[in-house]
């Protein structure tokens, strides 16, 4: 599904989706991705939106495009977890410069963190 209301592109928002969809194991390696226009008529939107986010998907190594056969997943979940702790690794450690700066503590950031990895919405 895409968001028409949210900030970030469709495309962007597809590749997110697919890799997602990886890493929850609702697509695993060698399952075939939908062609190209029953996505996006599925979704309501332009091919060329498809084919961008594919294509993205493709660069990243995470599907390979076969021609006459479609898309398939490439990518396995170790991978995509790796990209993403990486990425959340980066996230935590500007969200920690800016706590240090603001003169929160660590035990205050940690239970911060903590609340946040439990989905609760809970403040002191």
């Amino acid at each position: 599904t895409v968001d028409l209301r949210d900030r970030k592109q469709l495309y962007e928002q597809l590749v997110d989706n697919i890799k997602n969809l990886i890493l929850t194991g609702e697509l695993k390696e060698n399952d075939k991705l939908p062609s190209v226009r029953s996505l996006a008529r599925e979704l309501g939107i332009n091919p060329n939106t498809i084919q961008k986010a594919y294509s993205e998907l493709e660069r990243c190594g995470v599907i390979l495009t076969l021609p006459g056969r479609g898309s398939i997943v490439v990518a396995q979940i170790d991978t995509l977890k790796k990209e993403q702790l990486g990425t959340l690794t980066e996230t935590l450690i500007q969200l920690a410069r800016e706590a240090k700066s603001a003169g929160v503590t660590k035990e205050e950031f940690m239970k911060a963190a903590e609340t946040a990895y439990e989905g609760g919405a809970e403040h002191d």
